[in-house]
């Protein structure tokens, strides 16, 4: 994939969360939230506090969703983002 974000944004993969409760209760998928974290893909080249490999948090209905390559991934705004994870 070849993708660079322009302005103040990101591509973000989204993490996939547990299809399992911790007492091993499956969770079916039209009851499964949208997850709120993901893997920074690709960074504009104005953004510098992220850069690619990070884990971000960020709202549940922020950025855009856009596809490639059959693959989904989010665009967000760097004010989108609520802070790094790890």
């Amino acid at each position: 994939m070849n993708f660079k974000p322009l302005g103040n944004r990101v591509l973000v993969k989204r993490v996939e969360e547990a299809t399992t409760t911790s007492t091993g209760i499956i969770i079916p998928d039209n009851a499964k939230e949208k997850p709120s974290q993901g893997e920074v893909v690709a960074v504009s080249s104005e953004v510098s506090v992220l850069e690619n490999g990070n884990v971000v948090l960020f709202g549940k209905y922020s950025g855009n969703e856009v596809s490639f390559a059959g693959e989904k991934f989010i665009v967000l705004d760097v004010k989108d983002i609520f802070g790094i994870i790890g």
